[in-house]
């Protein structure tokens, strides 16, 4: 299926691992040209170099810390125009509200959720003035159902689900889409680094890991080329009257 995606300027934010390369190994087999955003350079000269093994196309790669002040404008200075922005950029600890301090809560929310916000707020009106264009919010199914044990995430997660829901309502009157989606949990080293403390908490031994799988949906996480595809087919013209959406990835868990 040709998703009509050659040529197009997409950025990634998080796209050095994970979901987000994911993403941009699945915006370069339909020809868009991704835009890798992350903190570390040579982690991303890696991925960039694994998409061009793939799929013979040349990623732009820009090494920024999102949680940064003014990094949101300075990112913007640096890409020009782009025709889509994914923000997936996030890393947000578990805890209850009495195992997190405020320093910690408000660390992580200076990328997942602020830095979301403020890219948003600097490619919306360069979209809106062109009357085209695509945001792309990759949340989390915390968000729509919340955990105490993942409270700054489940809190942050419902604000974004919110925000996306706003704007994505408001801005098609300027031609331009924003939506979500939330997958539920995929695999990644992340991922594993959260179910091992889970595995330690829950049954002595961080090496049972997997065995917290089990009981999901089709005994297993979800596959990040999953989300993926998903996220490049709603951000291509053939869902162009998707807008204003979170889309919720989970198998139907949250109502089990």
């Amino acid at each position: 299926m040709d998703l009509k995606l050659k040529g197009q300027r997409v950025i990634i934010t998080g796209g050095s691992k994970g979901i987000g390369l994911a993403i941009a190994h699945s915006f370069a087999k339909e020809g868009a040209k991704p835009i890798l955003v992350s903190r570390t350079r040579s982690v991303l000269e890696g991925a960039a170099a694994e998409i061009k093994n793939a799929t013979s196309v040349d990623c732009e790669i820009i090494a920024i810390d999102l949680a940064a002040k003014g990094s949101a404008k300075e990112l913007m200075s640096q890409c020009g125009d782009i025709d889509i922005l994914v923000n997936n950029a996030g890393a947000i600890p578990g805890g209850s509200v009495l195992e997190l301090d405020e320093e910690r809560w408000r660390e992580a929310w200076e990328l997942k959720v602020f830095g979301y916000i403020n890219l948003i707020r600097e490619v919306l009106p360069h979209m809106q003035n062109r009357k085209k264009g695509v945001v792309a919010n990759i949340i989390g199914m915390a968000g729509a159902a919340p955990r105490n044990a993942y409270l700054c995430g489940s809190t942050g997660n419902a604000a974004l689900i919110a925000f996306t829901q706003a704007v994505g309502g408001a801005s098609v009157s300027h031609g331009v889409r924003v939506f979500g989606v939330n997958p539920s949990p995929t695999r990644s080293d992340r991922m594993q680094n959260m179910l091992q403390n889970q595995a330690q908490t829950k049954l002595g031994d961080p090496s049972r890991w997997m065995e917290l799988t089990q009981k999901m949906a089709f005994g297993r996480m979800a596959e990040p080329q999953e989300i993926a595809d998903l996220t490049a087919f709603c951000c291509s013209p053939l869902a162009s009257y998707l807008s204003g959406s979170v889309i919720n990835v989970d198998a139907g868990q949250m109502f089990t």
